[in-house]
């Protein structure tokens, strides 16, 4: 399955296509470059799950924190090296093209994983897409709430549901969703990539602000001490800030489809992605370190799960509003880049099976002035608007921001990250088992399976809790 399945293939009979219009596989030039490669991951990777970092480090404490950032960072970007040499089969310039994850998984491993690796997969897309709907909420009621206070001098609780914003995000989404697919959205991930920058260095500058402003660095050692809070909600936090710093790392479930927007060798697309992969581990690390080791300086135990409102309701506000502005429209271009290999999985499975279908096939005339009129598949308006407005009920449903984090970072590191990428890898460069680099493997992926574990169940255990204090679609900032 590939992401731009709708654009028709090179005509055999057709004298006039040449091959500086067409790839190998004779679809239409890929004119991705490292660039817009690079784009697309930060757009991806510095989403919400950098304001989660600073509560995160609050649990740990200033040596697991920063350590356990670390190590996430270099896995990642370990495995996502593996992962990026097994887009083509065999031949790394030459070889077929592995348009998708599960595509890459079926012509490596095949068989059983093939489904369970989809099943992880797409389960987890669709997570994602429900915790940036709770993400863009929170950030649009942290400006009503600041403006609110600004204007009543803070003698007004200034209560607001997020129901209404999380709606008018789904409304956007819905508009945004008949994009065709990914190669079509690089422009829109550079000017999220662009969003994340803005609203991180915000949070950094308040809190190195705030740290100048009082002269000390808050935070200990080992986090929140017990006593504060118990024993027992020290272990459980602890795990489910694992899977928060998890979460904030994993793209690897999406680096075939973005990978497959790459231009052809030379150099080859392993190549090109190899450097992308270095280039936004770099940046998103030095962020996350900064954001999350700063946040917690500044504001010490009681940092947030979302940094920006640990400053939201104090001047200056409008500073404040412009990050959480920037927070909405990443998350706008974010969720776009990790449901467009939903969309796109479902659409090809659609016009697979059901190809004489006229729900399937039916397009709608859509005559825009001063252009060309665009013809919008019918299925696809259905089925995208389906999807978007499913998510966002959800996102009403369970607004519980972290511990969605922490779940998803738990479920998708272990499996997407880390071990089929090590497997697929093992297969096709045909390591010798028993070697060194075979040991080391599979030594790396039992310790990562471990901490999926323990983080995963961290944070089902704060779900739980956190379940017993709210009611659905009664949740306000």
């Amino acid at each position: 399955m590939q992401l731009n399945d709708h654009i028709p293939v090179k005509s055999l009979n057709n004298p006039v296509d040449e091959s500086k219009y067409f790839d190998d596989d004779g679809r239409p030039k890929r004119t991705g470059t490292i660039w817009t490669t690079s784009a697309h991951i930060i757009a991806a990777v510095i989403g919400s799950g950098v304001l989660s970092l600073a509560w995160a480090i609050a649990q740990l404490g200033w040596i697991a924190g920063p350590s356990v950032m670390l190590m996430f960072a270099l896995v990642n970007y370990y495995t996502a090296s593996l992962l990026a040499d097994c887009y083509r089969f065999g031949d790394p310039i030459n070889g077929k093209r592995n348009y998708t994850y599960m595509g890459a998984v079926r012509s490596n491993l095949g068989g059983l994983k093939v489904k369970i690796c989809g099943l992880f997969q797409y389960v987890n897309l669709f997570g994602i897409s429900i915790g940036y709907a709770i993400a863009t909420s929170i950030s649009m009621t942290a400006i009503h709430k600041s403006n609110c206070f600004h204007k009543s001098g803070r003698k007004k609780p200034c209560h607001t549901s997020s129901n209404p914003y999380m709606i008018m995000f789904g409304i956007i989404e819905i508009v945004l969703s008949q994009i065709p697919g990914l190669d079509q959205l690089w422009w829109l991930s550079i000017v999220a990539a662009i969003m994340s920058f803005t609203y991180s260095t915000i949070g950094l500058g308040l809190a190195v602000a705030k740290i100048a402003a009082t002269g000390t660095l808050k935070g200990s050692l080992t986090g929140i001490p017990v006593g504060s809070i118990t024993q027992t909600e020290k272990i459980w936090r602890s795990l489910q800030a694992i899977g928060d710093i998890a979460f904030s790392y994993s793209y690897s479930f999406i680096l075939i489809e973005v990978q497959d927007t790459i231009k052809s060798p030379p150099p080859s697309e392993a190549t090109t992605m190899k450097k992308a992969n270095l280039i936004s581990t770099l940046v998103t690390t030095s962020f996350y370190m900064l954001c999350g080791c700063m946040g917690y300086a500044a504001v010490g135990d009681l940092a947030p799960g979302n940094l920006l409102t640990g400053f939201s309701f104090y001047n200056p506000f409008w500073l404040l509003d412009i990050a959480n502005i920037a927070v909405v429209i990443h998350l706008l271009g974010a969720y776009q880049v990790y449901c467009q290999p939903v969309f796109a999985f479902i659409e090809k499975l659609a016009s697979t099976k059901f190809s004489e279908n006229k729900f399937i096939t039916k397009e709608i005339k859509i005559n825009i002035p001063g252009f060309r009129h665009y013809n919008l598949p019918l299925f696809r308006i259905v089925w995208r608007s389906f999807f978007v407005v499913t998510t966002i009920v959800i996102a009403m449903l369970v607004p519980l921001f972290n511990d969605v984090l922490g779940i998803l970072g738990a479920l998708i590191f272990w499996p997407l990250t880390v071990y089929f990428p090590i497997e697929m890898y093992i297969a096709q460069k045909k390591i010798e088992k028993w070697s060194t680099k075979w040991i080391f493997s599979r030594l790396l992926s039992v310790f990562c399976l471990m901490i999926s574990i323990v983080a995963g169940v961290g944070s089902i255990v704060g779900v739980t809790l956190d379940l017993k204090a709210f009611r659905p679609f009664k949740i306000s900032y």
